[in-house]
């Protein structure tokens, strides 16, 4: 893998300087990556990650979500393409809305009612402020499949759960220039943490879930019993090998931190041993059908445990 060959110092300064900085460890997708600019994939499943025993979610509609979002070109915080998705975003959610945020940002948000304290999906759906970067893997895989589970939840859920919130952040990517990711990045979520994170018991993370031959493992700043029932129920439809029983090198600042330092055990399923970060390769020749489908399938078997 592309991190391993960085040197550990290297690969901190490239994840700093495009955001998502590491804490305590190195690793990271950065520097120079293969292929960028190929062919689309396929809208076919493309091989990698485990076929799942159980089709409860719809990978092909995610799929078209995420071709849906790639083709609005780059989508950075504030822009017209993105105003114009989450307008698309807001209508395709049960019970959605936007609600604003400083700076003319908005995060897009629904529900399905329920006991409280609720459990809440989320992911971003901006993409950072690069010159032709589509974000297929950063941003639009983690909205396609939380699009896809808020579907299904909505027809399909059992009676009597928790509440579920659908959280669709902006600005999770910090401004061009930031030097503090924490501070100028993660514009929607801290400010929904702030407000909301006592109303949560859970929060499930969808970032980078879509790269071909997908790897997830626990992401150290995710809470360790949340992920191990995630494992589990991974294990249990078949996807497993997609949630290796391992750790990553650092703690990667991502939209649930502010629920974790929060106290809502939180977790955050991203591959960020990715060779694309940030770089316009981003494409949707690197993302993958079969991942969204293992990831999918995976949280829908972990939400029924909750």
């Amino acid at each position: 893998m592309l991190a391993v060959q960085l040197v550990l110092g290297g690969a901190l300064l490239i994840a700093a300087s495009s955001g998502f900085p590491l804490l305590g460890g190195g690793g990271g997708g950065g520097g120079d990556a293969a292929g960028g600019g190929g062919a689309a994939a396929p809208a076919a499943l493309v091989a990698g990650a485990p076929r799942a025993k159980v089709d409860r979610f719809d990978s092909a509609r995610a799929w078209r979500w995420l071709e849906r979002q790639v083709g609005f070109g780059p989508r950075p915080a504030g822009s017209a393409a993105s105003r114009t998705l989450a307008a698309a975003l807001r209508r395709a959610l049960p019970a959605g809305r936007l609600q604003a945020l400083p700076g003319g940002l908005r995060n897009v948000v629904g529900r399905l009612p329920g006991r409280r304290p609720a459990v809440a999906l989320a992911a971003h759906y901006d993409t950072k402020d690069v010159p032709g970067y589509l974000g297929a893997n950063d941003g639009a895989s983690g909205t396609a499949v939380l699009l896809e589970l808020a579907r299904v939840l909505r027809r399909s859920r059992p009676a009597g759960g928790p509440e579920l919130r659908f959280l669709l952040f902006d600005g999770e990517e910090s401004p061009p220039g930031s030097s503090d990711f924490y501070r100028d990045g993660l514009r929607g979520s801290r400010p929904y943490a702030a407000r909301h994170a006592r109303e949560l018991r859970a929060l499930i993370l969808l970032d980078y879930v879509g790269e071909r031959g997908l790897s997830l493992p626990r992401e150290r700043g995710s809470d360790r019993v949340l992920w191990e029932r995630l494992r589990s129920a991974a294990q249990r439809v078949g996807v497993g090998a997609t949630f290796p029983n391992a750790v990553t090198s650092g703690e990667v600042l991502d939209d649930h931190t502010p629920f974790a330092r929060a106290g809502v055990p939180s977790i955050d399923l991203i591959d960020f041993d990715f060779a694309c970060f940030h770089l316009v390769c981003d494409d949707l020749s690197v993302v993958s059908q079969r991942s969204l489908d293992a990831v999918g399938e995976a949280v829908l078997e972990l939400l029924r445990g909750l």
